[in-house]
């Protein structure tokens, strides 16, 4: 099942060190199919708010994930981005291509005490 990284990021501005970061990263997030969904994009913040920007990267699966955010690679770069930018991150895993969310309405909702 496919799985996410997802930052909320807070860039305070832009340096050499975020854009060497930004050069390097898909060397490190290619070993492990990673490929980003959103990237460098402006959001429109429907609800609520939203300071910074967001990031989305899609892996094969949460052990890649995992892996890629562990790796030597990445760990070697992201002192380029966490000197520089404040951050979210967390990886999350995907629904299946079948997924239907009134499915899950019905275990919630047999879930519930009853009244």
């Amino acid at each position: 099942m496919t799985a996410y990284a997802i930052a909320h990021l807070r860039p305070s501005g832009m340096n050499e060190e975020i854009i060497e970061y930004i050069e390097r990263i898909q060397d490190t997030m290619d070993p492990y199919g990673g490929r980003f969904l959103v990237h460098m994009a402006e959001v429109e913040v429907v609800e609520g708010t939203w300071p910074g920007t967001v990031v989305m990267i899609a892996f094969p699966d949460m052990a890649a994930a995992k892996a890629w955010y562990a790796s030597p690679a990445y760990l070697e770069i992201l002192p380029l981005r966490t000197r520089h930018i404040e951050g979210d991150i967390i990886l999350v895993d995907g629904v299946a291509p079948d997924y239907d969310p009134r499915q899950s309405a019905a275990a919630l909702r047999g879930s519930l005490p009853s009244t």
